[in-house]
């Protein structure tokens, strides 16, 4: 099968949507199929490439940098100081790339490739894109929504009266997106259930929960190895609690860091260790500051690789505060490495997270529960070792061979239904 991936988000960008995309192409390349994956450069220049570790092709598209939003490849930078007063970033250098008009540029490139189907990640310029194509080639496509809407609003300070009508207005044209297709997914059940109407007399699609997956025999439980403590600075022989993912305002991080305080009060030895980066980086980092916990707080940020596996492996547990999580990879690959989870009840956590059984979860904003939580697991290795058995044994359901599986029959679904 010819296969087409399309997403404004991608590798080297570190995400859920980016993950997800290059998991998904490697995953189905290695089942024989020949795929192609469309996304914006990181140059601004066209180019064609071969993913180096998996062989499939990918098609950068011509793109130009949105500079109200970093690259999430670069490293965020510092606020810049004016008169000796800090001004807060505004714009960034490396800014966003976007692909603002790629049909002529994705035109040439999929006739050449004569794709059986097109799957659309994300509702942005490359979708609208890939949709006018599809319709005068007669390509089916199947989309997925990853995003709540807070994702892209929370990264705007915007008065709460506003944010409604606009989480609405962004809701209505992610469905527009999934109804230009022939099947839709989204990771969880719960996602279904907030941003799909309930009435669905007026949306035709089938819609389907389909978990993102993660790779089992590369996130999974063990020791780390002994020189990733000492590259990344992180103690050996203490209770590690670890947070990866990106560092930006919507993940409320500052509810963790504010949790963490407390926890040292009940466990004065253990540390906190926060992989990413993101536009919140800075202010994490004050707030550790200002509340002398400095020393017992690391920012790593962007970790990628081998190496990320392995620092799972360092932690005593995970810790998220994210209110808005349509699925939440970083949590499965936690669970994965045998790793009990706090978190709150935002999004689809709590189908992954089971209250006393492979974890905590609060309600949201509330740090006394989560330092509650997370000093309760950290004083209590039985607790812990019990809770680690469960999170192994409800992730093996996530593995992402389950995920390949069932999207390619997706897809020979509607080859089918098209064959008819």
């Amino acid at each position: 099968m010819k296969i087409v991936i399309s997403t404004d988000v991608y590798y080297p960008m570190i995400n859920g949507v980016a993950v997800f995309s290059r998991n998904l192409a490697a995953g189905l390349k290695k089942r024989g199929h020949q795929v192609m994956v469309l996304a914006p450069s990181i140059t601004g220049k066209f180019g064609v490439e071969k993913d180096q570790e998996y062989g499939f092709t990918v098609v950068r598209q011509k793109s130009k940098r949105m500079h109200l939003y970093p690259d999430q490849i670069e490293k965020v930078p510092k606020d810049k100081k004016m008169l000796g007063v800090k001004v807060p970033q505004v714009v960034y250098k490396n800014g966003l790339h976007v692909s603002y008009n790629p049909y002529l540029d994705i035109k040439h490139v999929l006739d050449d490739f004569q794709p059986d189907i097109i799957h659309n990640q994300t509702p942005g310029p490359l979708a609208l894109a890939v949709f006018r194509y599809a319709k005068k080639r007669n390509i089916p496509i199947v989309s997925t929504d990853h995003a709540y809407p807070d994702n892209l609003t929370q990264q705007v300070k915007l008065p709460e009266l506003a944010k409604k009508p606009i989480n609405a207005a962004m809701n209505a044209y992610f469905l527009s997106f999934l109804r230009r297709s022939e099947y839709a997914t989204m990771p969880t059940e719960q996602a279904i259930a907030d941003l799909l109407p309930k009435n669905r007399r007026f949306f035709k699609v089938p819609v389907e929960a389909i978990s993102n997956g993660i790779d089992l025999s590369r996130f999974a439980k063990g020791r780390a190895n002994a020189d990733i403590y000492e590259k990344y600075n992180i103690p050996k022989n203490t209770p590690i609690v670890l947070y990866v993912g990106r560092v930006d305002p919507e993940k409320s991080l500052d509810v963790l860091v504010h949790a963490f305080v407390d926890v040292l009060q009940k466990v004065p030895k253990a540390h906190l260790v926060v992989v990413g980066d993101g536009t919140a980086r800075q202010k994490l980092e004050k707030i550790a500051e200002k509340e002398k916990i400095a020393k017992h707080a690391h920012f790593l940020g962007r970790v990628v690789g081998d190496d990320l596996p392995q620092i799972y492996r360092t932690a005593t547990l995970f810790a998220i505060t994210s209110k808005t999580e349509t699925q939440s990879i970083v949590v499965m690959e936690a669970m994965a490495s045998g790793l009990p989870t706090v978190a709150v009840k935002a999004g689809a956590i709590p189908e992954l997270v089971k209250h006393g059984k492979n974890g905590y979860i609060y309600e949201p904003d509330d740090k006394d529960s989560v330092a509650r939580g997370i000093a309760h697991i950290l004083e209590n290795k039985d607790l812990r070792e019990k809770m680690s058995e469960d999170a192994v044994k409800r992730i093996e359901k996530h593995d992402i061979s389950y995920t390949l599986t069932r999207i390619e029959t997706i897809y020979n679904t509607v080859l089918d239904k098209r064959a008819k």
